[in-house]
């Protein structure tokens, strides 16, 4: 399963048990499906919101018993039903998607966090239910988990999400550090613009670690998953830290060397 476009998606692979590959690719399919509504091709914003308020319509009818017959939520149907997993965290998600067409800055990092809640941390919560793990602490871990990884990837794609008109910097910090939109634009990393991204970088850092004994607490194959996922953010926050200015001339990504690497370290 590609994870290029959904990226704080767990992959149904190999890591993960055969039984939960079904439903992990459906709510994937749901999630990938329903952000492309959001971002891709050239439909007006009243269309993209229309097309995310279906979607609610198809969690509806799935709430009443019915089954839809689509490719999407056909067999998202079947493994809400299969595990008893909640609606909440689907409509969530739908709610960060509306707001990626609605929204394109954040005055506060509380807005930030606002929207992690909705768009990342959903993902967590899910995953735990289908293990059948629902402990108030490892829930908590997973959305620390999950919103930091959210932030990473806002760190990776600054200029990517520029030209989608969209900035997930909190514009007081942005403004505290003299970095304007037009800095952006130009990806002109002079002035305060290291300081201002360290900033963002260490807090990440710390709420990645906040959330990281979940990946020693849970056992098998969920907790290597987990592992692995955790020495990825730490990845790319290392990367970032060592070129904060790599977002606008070569976004930093996992490279097979760096797979391998985190791969040995989750095992062991």
């Amino acid at each position: 399963m590609p994870v290029d476009h959904y990226e704080n998606f767990p992959v149904a692979s190999w890591l993960l048990p055969k039984r939960l590959r079904r439903p992990v690719e459906a709510i994937y399919w749901f999630a990938r499906s329903a952000d492309d509504i959001a971002d891709e091709g050239h439909a007006s914003p009243a269309e993209r919101l229309s097309q995310l308020a279906a979607y609610h319509g198809e969690l509806d009818r799935i709430e009443r018993g019915e089954t839809p017959a689509d490719a999407v939520f056909g067999p998202l149907a079947a493994a809400i039903r299969a595990h008893a997993i909640p609606l909440a965290p689907f409509r969530d998600l739908l709610s960060a998607f509306a707001q990626d067409v609605e929204k394109k800055r954040y005055a506060t990092f509380g807005e930030v966090m606002d929207y992690c809640r909705r768009s990342a941390n959903p993902v967590g919560r899910l995953m735990l239910h289908l293990y059948g793990d629902h402990d108030p602490r490892h829930l908590a871990y997973s959305d620390a988990l999950c919103s930091s990884l959210q932030l990473i990837n806002f760190l990776q794609d600054i200029a990517i999400d520029y030209r989608k008109d969209r900035i997930y910097l909190p514009q007081d910090e942005l403004a505290a550090h003299r970095v304007s939109e037009a800095q952006i634009a130009e990806g002109n990393t002079h002035g305060l613009w290291h300081m201002m991204m360290h900033k963002q970088i260490e807090r990440a850092r710390k709420l990645l670690q906040a959330g990281a004994p979940l990946g020693r607490q849970l056992k098998g194959r969920i907790g290597l998953e987990l592992r692995v996922t955790l020495r990825g953010g730490e990845t790319i926050l290392r990367k970032l830290h060592a070129d904060p200015g790599c977002v606008f001339h070569n976004r930093p990504v996992l490279t097979r060397q760096d797979w391998i690497v985190m791969l040995a370290r989750g095992l062991f």
